[in-house]
């Protein structure tokens, strides 16, 4: 099982520094991969009345394509995204940014995509939120189309593409998982993902979510043992040990990759989180990888 750790970007305070530092610290320590969270904008809730969103203007996010671009320079992570928020972009534009990022990393990138939550984003890039799991469905026939091939033509509801390529094209074809929480989510990565991110942990709610995800795929033709599964684990529902414990349990479950995110315990330095990651490491966790 791959294991990483989840970009505490939130609380990494140090700008682009603390940010190297993580990413070269947690490779140090043994873990494989680098999971970085997406918005790219977060609403003022005194602009909007009864916000419930679970962030705000206030909550930092690094734009993960752009940051994978610097760390890939400083690093050997896979660098992943949990997920992009795709209906929301211009597909041919993040066509050209995978790509390019895929290329500086030497193919390290793995793009996780989703269909996002946030009405106030959506307004805001000129996208609408009506029918964005359709949306996405063709925007992930173009990404491999662009990623391909010289000249593509296609469409999307809102976008067409005539006879058109990117160019430099990435050295083969890049992941795209797909991640959600909903029976929509599992039966597309069922059906189109090269794996699938759910928000769920091992257990009842996992096994029913992971026989949808089957079932979509052996609908396409698709065998479901080539569909990866990605878990992760949070700090907060435990110390080392349980982290530990939790990671095993996704191993029994299948997982072939698992995040661990030291988000929301407490930490406010970037001491604090490499020293949590450490005490993880020391666990044996790694050894086991």
């Amino acid at each position: 099982m791959d294991i990483g750790v989840v970009l505490p970007q939130g609380e990494l305070h140090g700008g682009p520094a603390a940010l190297r530092e993580f990413a070269v610290a947690v490779q140090e320590l043994g873990f494989r991969h680098l999971m970085a969270y997406d918005h790219v904008l977060g609403a003022d809730p005194d602009g909007h009345p009864g916000w419930r969103g679970v962030y705000d203007v206030d909550d930092p996010f690094h734009e993960p394509l752009v940051l994978f671009g610097h760390l890939a320079a400083v690093c050997d992570l896979d660098l992943v995204t949990s997920v992009l928020v795709l209906p929301q972009r211009q597909t041919a534009l993040v066509a050209k940014q995978a790509a390019e990022v895929d290329l500086l990393s030497g193919g390290r990138l793995r793009l996780g995509v989703g269909i996002g939550w946030n009405a106030v984003e959506y307004e805001a890039l000129g996208m609408p939120m009506r029918s964005r799991g359709d949306r996405l469905d063709r925007q992930i026939r173009l990404l491999r189309a662009l990623w391909q091939q010289r000249s593509v033509t296609g469409a999307t509801d809102e976008e067409r593409l005539v006879a058109a390529g990117i160019n430099p094209l990435p050295g083969r074809p890049i992941p795209i998982w797909v991640g959600g929480s909903s029976a929509a989510a599992y039966r597309r990565a069922g059906r189109v993902g090269d794996g699938w991110m759910p928000r769920l942990q091992p257990g009842p709610e996992l096994d029913a979510a992971r026989a949808v995800v089957a079932w979509s795929a052996e609908a396409a033709g698709r065998s479901p043992d080539t569909i990866g599964l990605h878990g992760r684990i949070r700090l907060t529902e435990g110390g080392p040990a349980a982290v530990a414990d939790a990671a095993r349990r996704w191993r029994d479950a299948g997982a072939d990759h698992l995040a661990v995110s030291t988000l929301g315990a407490g930490f406010t330095s970037l001491a604090d989180h490499l020293g949590a990651l450490t005490a993880i490491a020391r666990t044996g966790l790694l050894a086991d990888d």
